[in-house]
């Protein structure tokens, strides 16, 4: 089976379309297809950013990090972008030396068509590892795509730019929120990539968040991160992390409200709120069109002695083959769910342990339940939204809690990625 073949239907789990997403001021956008990819599909997203926005990002720390990760935490020094270049149909990873030539004749021709510094210019790449970049095909369009759809006047394609950067994702990935600083209303626009090799280290994928607030790099960086944290840091689909994990966020300064000079201002409550929304949605998203997910799992963890211990029990579980494979038979075993909690270990109290599926309980005080009816829960498997909820039984602690969603393993995901080079 080619990955073509096995990747060309939508995702069952695939939200009813992509949203309506409206302008961001100062944010134009470009895309479309370059060449790098062999089926002729877009393949490059290139995003212009007005002077003085601020830049936020959080990246893979994989040792084998991406030749653009590394450009990009660097220019994430300045804090400031003028814009953004990323493809898809080569990850440029592993390619020694002439992959940072690659990136560093990237930027500057983007920096040149944007009249900046090659440190204002982020870039990114997805696709196959260890394959040299074709930067002359991206190179050679920037021109066009900039006089063709940023010098129109068109309203930014949001659609167009999230399908641009796709690999085996089977639909483009967008979510958008409004909020209110100090009154004043502000929009933030977000698109997302990943289907496979994903799991959190920083970052679990590629994502890009667009906003017209007045933030500086000083408070949108601290910003940036505790969202993360909370969205694309608790999703898994294989435990695998990349070498391009690269989450960014923008904010070009356009909304006139009052200044914010603190991530603690109660002036950002209503956008740290639109903010978690955003990345949440991109993020459950991603889980939803992990590669051959039929369900889409939500695993909470509550009773634990801290949250970053509720945290390791829920991945424990939610990365489990056993446990994945289970739920995509459609069988209610427990006993997989009890092993994970196990393996974690993270300190729990075994006499207190429960354990319920789709809110049913099945396993109570650190055992099976006399005489316990499995045809609710049995029920609940059929569906293609699994709930797991595990209290571990410390009922002593406070702020022991913390949810991951994951997806189930299938047959599926074995054939797209037998075959992803083909």
């Amino acid at each position: 089976m080619s990955q073509k073949s096995s990747k060309a239907k939508v995702s069952p789990l695939a939200p009813g379309g992509f949203p309506a997403m409206p302008v961001v001021a100062g944010v134009r956008l470009a895309s479309g297809a370059c060449g790098l990819k062999k089926s002729g599909t877009s393949d490059l997203l290139f995003a212009e950013l007005p002077d003085g926005t601020s830049a936020a990002g959080v990246f893979t720390q994989s040792l084998t990090a991406s030749a653009p990760v590394q450009w990009s935490r660097k220019a994430l020094r300045g804090g400031q972008a003028r814009g953004l270049v990323v493809n898809s149909g080569g990850a440029n990873v592993f390619t020694g030396p002439q992959g940072m030539q690659a990136v560093e004749e990237t930027v500057e021709a983007a920096a040149d068509l944007l009249a900046t510094r090659p440190s204002k210019i982020f870039a990114a790449s997805t696709g196959v590892i260890g394959e040299p970049l074709a930067v002359e095909k991206i190179i050679a369009v920037l021109p066009d795509f900039k006089a063709a759809q940023m010098e129109t006047g068109a309203e930014p394609d949001w659609e167009g730019a999230a399908r641009a950067i796709m690999t085996t994702d089977t639909f483009p990935k967008g979510a958008t929120a409004k909020a209110k600083i100090g009154g004043v209303s502000v929009t933030i626009n977000g698109i997302a990539k990943g289907s496979g090799m994903i799991h959190p280290n920083m970052a679990t994928m590629l994502g890009f968040m667009f906003t017209d607030a007045a933030l500086s790099p000083d408070v949108l960086q601290p910003l940036l991160e505790a969202t993360v944290n909370r969205s694309f840091n608790a999703i898994t689909v294989d435990s695998d992390t990349s070498t391009s994990d690269t989450v960014m966020l923008f904010a070009t300064g356009a909304a006139e409200h009052g200044a914010v000079d603190s991530t603690d201002d109660p002036a950002l409550d209503d956008f740290k709120d639109a903010l978690d929304r955003v990345a949440t949605d991109l993020a459950h998203q991603i889980v939803r069109d992990g590669e051959g997910a039929t369900k889409f799992i939500t695993v909470a963890v509550t009773g634990a002695e801290s949250e970053a211990s509720a945290k390791i029990i829920a991945f424990s579980i939610a990365t489990s083959p056993l446990v994945k494979t289970a739920i995509a038979g459609e069988d209610a075993n427990w006993g997989r769910i009890v092993m994970a909690v196990g393996k974690a270990g993270e300190p729990i109290n075994a006499d207190r342990l429960t354990i319920t599926i789709g809110g049913i309980p099945v396993a109570v005080a650190g055992g099976a339940i006399p005489g316990f009816d499995e045809t609710p829960v049995a029920e609940h498997m059929k569906g293609s939204e699994i709930t797991i909820a595990v209290d571990v039984g410390l009922k002593d602690v406070e702020g022991g809690s913390a949810t991951v969603w994951t997806c189930d393993l299938t047959h599926e995901y074995i054939a797209i990625n037998a075959d992803y080079r083909s």
